[in-house]
């Protein structure tokens, strides 16, 4: 384990990898949102992206310091991206983590996601200039 983490019972970095990649896999699938990551993420990238977000999620669900960028950034350039996309995403990444995690690890997991999802969302609608705080969490 990386020096810095915490240990999370069920969750660990093979699971972490098996996440991402199941979870990215579906999303490439998706009538959604997979347009818009093949449109974002050449495929040539896309073992770079899969890399980096392995690196993100161990930081955030093991605290390690892997990751080191701004995953907002990119999300905000989107014009198009709207509360369809992040529920589908969060449909998506939901059922990836009850296929890699037990139930506890997973809604853990999940409830990391959600907030996620939330606060780009409160961030979005505040760089479109609108009212963040009337953002609602998804379902």
């Amino acid at each position: 384990m990386p020096i810095g983490s915490i240990p999370r019972p069920g969750i660990d970095e093979e699971r972490i990898r098996r996440l991402v990649h199941g979870f990215y896999a579906a999303v490439r699938d998706d009538d959604l949102i997979g347009p818009l990551f093949l449109r974002e993420i050449q495929a040539e990238r896309w073992p770079a992206h899969l890399d980096k977000m392995c690196a993100f999620w161990s930081s955030v669900l093991l605290r390690t310091d892997r990751y080191d960028g701004r995953p907002l950034s990119p999300h905000l350039r989107m014009a198009e991206l709207a509360d369809a996309h992040f529920a589908r995403w969060l449909e998506l990444f939901r059922r990836t983590a009850t296929q890699v995690f037990d139930p506890p690890a997973a809604a853990a997991v999940a409830g990391h996601a959600e907030r996620i999802a939330q606060s780009f969302r409160m961030s979005i609608a505040f760089h479109r200039g609108r009212d963040a705080g009337a953002v609602q969490p998804l379902p």
